[in-house]
């Protein structure tokens, strides 16, 4: 089984990714949950954007890459939104295994990278009416991923809400589609052979 580092999205390790952290361990993988707000949550994405804002990006990719400096190499990276360019980033700097894109793609352009590591497997997931959703974004990584040679899967759901995963926020969540996203999270961390 794997090892897999989990970034929570803008909102904070809000209960949606504790309840991710427990759906992988029950597929008997450990995981680590990265908290980079040290316990503080939102309830709205504009007030967790104006935080994410004041402390900076390059702070918090920093910060991704100090979190998962003991995890061994061929970890999985995953993330929820903002979370999902922190799994990227950590993927773009690390020998990872694979990486689980939850309702985030951020090209990597935007990351200040070329070239996605040949050796790394995407698994992308978005609901088809996500609010925050950019096809361009999605594309981009999509094709990127696919140029380096690696395997790039991409799932969306008949959901409107953002983080659709997560039962704490009723406006966006989807039971039907949370529980696909984890059949196709179970197997695609089946097929890495962790």
């Amino acid at each position: 089984m794997s090892v897999i580092a989990l970034f929570h999205s803008s909102l904070g390790v809000r209960p949606g990714v504790q309840d991710a952290a427990a759906r992988l361990r029950d597929l008997g993988h450990e995981v680590q949950v990265v908290d980079q707000y040290d316990g503080r949550t939102f309830d709205d994405q504009a007030t967790a954007g104006a935080y994410v804002e004041s402390i900076g990006f390059p702070a918090l990719m920093q910060e991704a890459l100090d979190a998962t400096a003991d995890l061994p190499d061929g970890f999985v990276v995953a993330g929820f939104s903002n979370g999902a360019g922190m799994a990227e980033h950590v993927a773009l700097h690390r020998p990872v295994s694979g990486a689980v894109l939850m309702s985030g793609a951020l090209p990597l352009s935007f990351l200040g990278a070329e070239d996605w590591p040949a050796y790394v497997p995407v698994q992308l997931h978005y609901a088809t009416a996500d609010p925050f959703r950019d096809d361009s974004w999605i594309d981009g990584l999509l094709a990127d991923v696919r140029r380096s040679g690696a395997r790039a899967e991409f799932h969306e759901y008949d959901a409107s809400g953002h983080l659709f995963t997560d039962a704490s926020l009723p406006d966006e969540h989807d039971a039907d589609a949370t529980e696909q996203l984890w059949k196709h999270v179970g197997a695609f961390l089946d097929s890495l052979g962790g």
